[in-house]
């Protein structure tokens, strides 16, 4: 990771961001063809403390720390990504239809602040290109796959909307462990509250219902201005709902209100809004039939480990990675491990929703 941030990310942060994302993603792509180009990203041999391992839907993940989706849209590396420590890896942003998203610029860094403002609109090659990358052998983690409605850059009807998002869960379902609908994606024009209406989500979930949902199924969900109880009671008539995950807030948070440049802020400036998120939704949710995916801000274990705390079961990262390496995986993995063992807990589990 020292040599991440002393070599590396000097030369890295020269060039434009999403330049360097798709030669990254693309590298990935190619190392993942290869074991033997898998084995060398992931170095020494290494596993999880066995105390990480936590169960939640059904699924077994070996860590808590996954891969938020964002970085693979279109699930063009995920063997790889699998190979650097993670506990699950989800893809997407994906959309029945390929979309190429907003016009550029629509990446910008902010190192002072260890952010990142995104304006992509969800690029994506579309669920049928998504589904045949993913038909083939299973890596060891869990993988998810986000799904949204297609970015066509117009205004789309309600049914538009929900059949997008239906089509693309029965399109890719089969291919992941896990699908999580995301339902407020803050840089598309539909995205912008259009689930805010609970009317809106009771559709969605029903016409889901209807076509048949096979894999748990999270949603993922902006910060909430009143509180999370609309939202929940709209959710509650749908059996196969399994959890929640937290997005990023539309706009710009306190103290970035100046930045001029479109998009939703990740990274350190997200944090405050995501554990307020986790920790209401945790108090408020059923937490017999639900479990929470808590993302935002995550750099170091003690980060993951204060979102675990407030009541996430799973933690992703994502800009963690963009300023600090793939090293930080591990380094953080490894590190919860000792957390646990400091408050002596025979498993991460038993820290979910213990306090802040």
């Amino acid at each position: 990771m020292a040599l991440y941030r002393s070599l590396a990310r000097p030369l890295l942060f020269r060039a434009d961001p999403e330049r360097v994302h798709d030669a990254t993603v693309r590298a990935a792509e190619l190392a993942s063809r290869s074991r033997l180009a898998r084995r060398a990203a992931a170095g020494r041999p290494w596993a999880p403390d066995p105390r990480l391992a936590i169960e939640v839907a059904g699924l077994r993940f070996r860590s808590p720390v996954g891969l938020g989706a964002g970085f693979d849209k279109s699930a063009r590396a995920v063997p790889l990504l699998a190979a650097l420590g993670f506990g699950h890896v989800e893809v997407g942003s994906v959309s029945i239809e390929p979309s190429g998203g907003n016009p550029r610029p629509r990446l910008f860094r902010l190192p002072a602040e260890r952010g990142i403002v995104v304006h992509y609109g969800v690029p994506n090659d579309g669920a049928d290109r998504v589904a045949r990358r993913l038909a083939g052998p299973r890596p060891n983690v869990p993988v998810g796959i986000n799904v949204v409605s297609t970015n066509r850059g117009r205004q789309e009807t309600d049914a538009e909307v929900i059949g997008d998002y239906v089509s693309a869960v029965v399109a890719l379902q089969r291919r992941g462990d896990y699908v999580c609908l995301n339902l407020s994606c803050p840089n598309t024009r539909d995205g912008r509250g259009f689930f805010a209406d609970p009317d809106r989500l009771r559709r969605l979930l029903d016409a889901l219902g209807e076509a048949g949902v096979e894999r748990p199924l999270f949603i993922k969900v902006a910060p909430f201005a009143d509180g999370p109880g609309a939202f929940l009671d709209a959710v509650a008539p749908a059996p196969f709902v399994s959890g929640f995950s937290v997005n990023l807030p539309p706009g710009k948070p306190p103290g970035l209100e100046h930045l001029q440049m479109p998009g939703a802020v990740s990274g350190g400036p997200a944090a405050a809004a995501a554990r307020r998120t986790v920790a209401e939704l945790y108090e408020q949710m059923d937490r017999d039939r639900y479990a929470l995916i808590g993302s935002g801000g995550v750099f170091s274990a003690a980060d993951a480990y204060r979102m675990i705390r407030l009541g996430a079961s799973l933690v992703q990262l994502y800009t963690a990675l963009v300023y600090e390496g793939p090293g930080i995986v591990r380094r953080i993995t490894d590190g919860l491990a000792e957390l646990v063992e400091r408050d002596g807990l025979s498993s991460i589990g038993e820290a979910v929703g213990a306090g802040p």
